[in-house]
């Protein structure tokens, strides 16, 4: 898609006292509705407006200023300064990110999830990578690892996906495709209503999400423990609007990335304890996979996917299993050496 967008100064001119200043304000874009997903934009837009006296200020918007598949192409334009996109949504535009979607990474946590993800999005490939689209990586958005909600009967062993249609993208449905199933990559938007319709039979989600996108309400059923992986979603922001920022609000916004994740991360642990109690209110019944199945799925899902996008990385030339790696040396640092 092409956009017909000039990059205008983001500068509203306010008077003082008869002095002029230019106050900073960044339109940032995403969709859905208000989250525990989307809460680190709200903190750092709090952040950065207490740390500049209200000089620097967002809006953040939710579906007005772009779709969410088209959030990466808005930032490429300076249509708007700061957006919101997840990488399974179009892997070919963002390849480099698509290694934090690999199926059985090994991330257990929330924190893990983003010392893995500033990880990859430091390295010199993958800021090159996004560089493409004039965009600057931020922060990530750590999501835990999905689980599938569905209809009907419910799944016992793998082969209970054998024919089922599920939401899942990126790595993700990969997955599901080396047991049988057939993945769509409906975004999370029209989640609840392919499921209404029938069109998927079940939706791949963390747990913010089936309650954001209210799948949970069609649910007979949650996987409490598959876990196969995650989508990987960052927050970028134009570069040059970026480098336009003074010096003290480009400080601001630096220096509050930290806090702001860490406001995310406690904020979704409230959300994560409450879960059982969601699930008992809706009667959705929780099914449990014996080790042995999810080894199973492992062994189906994780190697085989794993080499195939090293070598698809290699032929684009990007360092694909230097980026496995520091993936997995992250995890380590994370754990200790012992």
């Amino acid at each position: 898609m092409s956009f017909k967008f000039a990059l205008l100064p983001a500068v509203a001119m306010s008077f003082v006292a008869g002095e002029a200043f230019a106050a900073t304000e960044w339109n940032v874009s995403t969709w859905g509705k208000r989250r525990a997903f989307t809460e680190h934009l709200h903190k750092i837009a709090e952040l950065v407006e207490q740390k500049t006296n209200g000089d620097f200020t967002m809006n953040i918007s939710y579906g007005g200023l772009s779709k969410n598949r088209e959030n990466l192409d808005g930032i490429s334009v300076g249509a708007f300064e700061m957006a919101q996109f997840c990488a399974g949504y179009h892997p070919d535009k963002n390849p480099t990110i698509t290694v934090l979607e690999l199926p059985f990474l090994g991330v257990n946590t929330l924190e893990e999830e983003v010392a893995v993800s500033h990880a990859v999005y430091g390295h010199a490939a993958t800021q090159k990578d996004l560089a493409r689209w004039n965009a600057k990586l931020l922060m990530t958005s750590p999501m835990p690892q999905y689980n599938v909600v569905g209809t009907g009967p419910a799944p016992r062993a793998l082969e209970d996906f054998q024919g089922k249609r599920i939401r899942a993208t990126g790595g993700l449905g990969k997955a599901f495709e080396t047991v049988g199933a057939t993945p769509t990559s409906v975004t999370a938007t029209e989640a609840y209503n392919a499921m209404e319709a029938g069109v998927v039979d079940s939706v791949a989600f963390a747990q913010h999400a089936h309650l954001s996108f209210r799948t949970i309400d069609l649910a007979d059923w949650w996987t409490a423990n598959l876990n196969p992986g995650t989508v990987n979603c960052p927050i970028v922001v134009n570069t040059d609007a970026y480098e336009a920022l003074s010096d003290e609000n480009r400080a601001a916004l630096d220096s509050s990335v930290d806090e702001a994740i860490q406001h995310y991360l406690a904020n979704y642990g409230k959300l994560l304890e409450k879960w059982e109690a969601i699930l008992a209110e809706k009667e959705v019944e929780k099914v449990a996979f014996p080790p042995e199945e999810i080894a199973k799925f492992e062994d189906k899902a994780a190697t085989g996917t794993r080499e195939q996008w090293i070598k698809d990385m290699e032929a684009q030339g990007i360092p694909g299993q230097e980026l496995y790696d520091l993936v997995q040396a992250t995890l380590k640092d994370m754990r200790g050496s012992n």
